[in-house]
C-alpha cells in the first residue's frame, strides 16, 4: 500500500450537509481501517460560529451517518479530538491569516508536518476566492509540506465558465495539485471496468467495433428534485449528470490500454478519448438528443407531482429532468459503433450501468424461445446499485432439437463477504492523501467534455422550436426516446434494469 503522509483535512463549507453526510462519516471509515496516517487531523472551515468542541458534537456525536455498529466508544471520541473548527467569513482574503493562525497550531500540537487537503464543500461562487485567499497567505506553495486542493462539481456551466475557472484555478495552485472530484469515479465497479478490460483476454479482443453493436450507459433515479428545484432548474440533467459523470464513464469503456496503470497515463486515455467525440451538428442534436420533463402522475396509489409543480421551478420551466443521446467516438476502435446515454428523474428504478451489446452472430443455426432483441450476449456492469457483473449467453433448452434459451452468469461484489468494499468518498479522500490522481477528472479532460456539450445546450437555448417531451413520473422516460435504437435493428430497445442486477424490469411502476 501507498505511504500515507501525516496531514490535515481542511473542509470548506465544514457546516454544510455534504461535511455532515459524507466527509466526516468517510474520513471515520477510513480511520477505523487504519488507513489514516498516525498524525491526521480534521480542520472544519464556515462561517458559523462554533467552538471545537461544538463542532464534534454535530458532526460525530450528534451524526447518525457516523454510526457503525462495529465502532467503539473509545474510537468515536478517539477520532472526535482530531476534529478541529475555525470560524471564519470565507468571502473576506484577510480573514484567512486566522486559518493560517490556526493551520500553524494544529501542525504543532498534532505534527502533521504542513502537509495540507483543501476540500472546497462550497458554492461554486467560492471556488475562485478561496484558492485566491490561500494564495496570498502563502498556503498554496509546497514550501514545507505538500498542499492539494479538491474541488467539486460543477466545474463551470458551460466551455467558457469551465475554462475561466481551470485558469483561475491554475494561477494558483499547479495541475498536479488540483482534484476535481466526480464520486462516480471512486465506486468500486466503475474502477473494476479497467480490471475487466485489461487483465481479461476473454474481453479485449472483441472489445471493438468489430464484435460490439452498440453500448448503453443508464442512470436512472427514482427520485425528483426534491426540494433543489430552485438550484436544479439552474443546471438540469445534461450539466448535472451526462457532462461528467456518464461522460467519465463513457471515456473508461471507450479509452485504449494505457501504457502504464498510473494516473498520467490513464487520464490522457481518457482526454484522446474526449478529443475524439464526433461534433453534433444542429440536425444531430435535433434528432440524437431527446430531452424531457417528469410530469404529475399516480406511483402505487400516490399522486405525485409534476417537475413544473415542484417547488421553486418556474411554471413554464423548459429545463431536462431527462436526457436521452446517440452519439459517436470517430476513432480506430470505435468507428460506426453508437453509444447510447440515457439519465434521469423520476423513473421506475434507481439503477446506474453499463451495457456491452455484441453482435449476433453471424449464421442463425438454432431457434431462441425468447424475443429476437434477446439473442444478442451481453456484458453488463452494474455500478449501483446491486454492484456486480452481468454475462448473457444461449445454451440449449433440455430436451429434444435444438431450442436456446439466454441464461446469466454473474458476480456480485456482495458475494465477497470477506472483503471490504468502501464508499466513494472514502476511496478518494485516501487517494488525494496519498497523492494518487487517477479517479480524479483533469483540467483538459473537462474542457474536451464541455466542447462536446456546450453546443447542445446552446441549441436547446436559441432553438425554442425544439421539443422537451413529457413524462408520466415512474415511467423510462418519453417514448421518442426508443426511436433512438431504430437503427439498430428489429427488437432492439434500451435495457430496463430492475433493483436487482439480474432481473430485467419489462415494467413501469405506475
Amino acid at each position: 500500500m501507498k505511504k500515507t503522509n501525516n496531514c490535515v483535512l481542511v473542509i470548506f463549507g465544514a457546516s454544510g450537509d455534504l461535511t455532515f453526510r459524507k466527509l466526516i462519516p468517510a474520513v471515520f471509515d477510513l480511520y477505523l481501517g487504519k488507513f489514516l496516517p498516525e498524525n491526521f487531523a480534521v480542520l472544519g472551515v464556515s462561517r458559523t460560529a462554533m467552538s471545537d468542541d461544538e463542532f464534534r458534537s454535530k458532526v460525530v456525536f450528534d451524526n447518525k451517518e457516523v454510526k457503525r455498529a462495529h465502532a467503539t466508544e473509545e474510537q468515536y471520541h478517539t477520532y472526535s479530538r482530531k476534529i478541529f473548527y475555525q470560524a471564519i467569513d470565507t468571502q473576506k482574503p484577510e480573514d484567512y491569516a486566522k486559518l493560517k493562525t490556526r493551520l500553524q497550531e494544529i501542525d504543532s500540537l498534532c505534527n502533521t508536518e504542513g502537509n495540507y487537503v483543501y476540500y472546497m464543500s462550497t458554492p461554486p461562487s467560492l471556488y475562485e476566492v478561496i484558492p485566491a485567499s490561500l494564495k496570498a497567505q502563502d498556503l498554496t506553495h509546497e514550501n514545507n509540506g505538500w498542499r492539494r486542493l479538491i474541488v467539486e462539481k460543477p466545474f463551470g456551466y458551460d466551455l467558457a465558465t469551465a475554462k475561466d475557472l481551470n485558469k483561475k484555478l491554475l494561477n494558483c495552485f499547479d495541475e498536479d495539485q488540483i482534484y476535481r472530484i466526480d464520486h462516480y469515479l471512486g465506486k468500486e465497479t466503475v474502477q473494476n471496468l479497467l480490471v475487466t478490460r485489461f487483465s481479461n483476454s476473454i474481453f479485449e479482443p472483441l472489445w471493438n467495433r468489430n464484435y460490439i453493436q452498440h453500448i448503453e450507459i443508464t442512470a436512472a433515479e427514482t427520485v425528483g428534485v426534491e426540494k433543489r428545484g430552485g438550484y436544479y432548474d439552474t443546471s438540469g440533467a445534461t450539466r448535472d449528470m451526462v457532462q461528467n459523470h456518464l461522460l467519465q464513464v463513457a471515456s473508461i469503456v471507450a479509452m485504449e490500454p494505457p501504457v502504464v496503470a498510473n494516473s498520467r497515463f490513464i487520464r490522457s486515455e481518457q482526454v484522446k478519448v474526449f478529443q475524439s467525440l464526433r461534433p453534433m451538428s444542429k440536425k444531430d442534436i435535433e434528432e440524437n438528443v431527446i430531452r424531457g420533463q417528469y410530469t404529475q402522475s399516480t406511483i402505487k396509489g400516490q399522486t405525485v407531482k409534476g417537475y413544473r409543480q415542484e417547488e421553486g421551478v418556474p411554471a413554464e420551466s423548459r429545463t431536462e429532468t431527462y436526457v436521452a443521446m446517440k452519439f459517436f467516438i470517430d476513432n480506430w476502435r470505435w468507428a460506426g459503433v453508437p453509444f447510447y446515454i440515457r439519465t434521469g428523474k423520476k423513473l421506475p428504478t434507481r439503477a446506474t450501468e453499463v451495457v456491452i451489446q455484441f453482435k449476433n452472430s453471424p449464421h442463425h443455426l438454432f431457434a431462441y424461445n425468447e424475443d429476437i432483441q434477446n439473442q444478442n450476449n451481453q456484458l453488463i456492469i452494474r455500478i449501483q446499485p446491486d454492484e456486480g457483473i452481468l454475462l448473457k449467453f444461449g445454451m440449449k433448452v433440455p430436451g429434444a432439437g435444438f431450442k436456446v434459451k439466454t441464461v446469466n452468469m454473474d458476480f456480485r461484489y456482495s458475494d465477497l463477504s470477506d472483503h471490504y468494499v468502501p464508499g466513494a468518498y472514502e476511496r478518494l479522500l485516501l487517494d488525494c492523501v496519498q497523492g494518487d490522481s487517477t479517479l480524479y477528472a483533469r483540467g483538459d479532460a473537462v474542457e474536451s467534455a464541455w466542447e462536446f456539450i456546450d453546443p447542445i445546450l446552446k441549441e436547446w437555448e436559441e432553438n425554442r422550436d425544439l421539443k422537451i417531451y413529457g413524462y408520466p413520473a415512474g415511467t423510462w422516460g418519453p417514448t421518442a426516446a426508443d426511436r433512438l435504437m431504430e437503427d439498430e435493428g428489429m427488437g432492439s430497445c434500451w435495457r430496463f434494469p430492475a433493483p436487482s442486477l439480474t432481473d430485467d424490469a419489462t415494467y413501469c411502476e405506475l
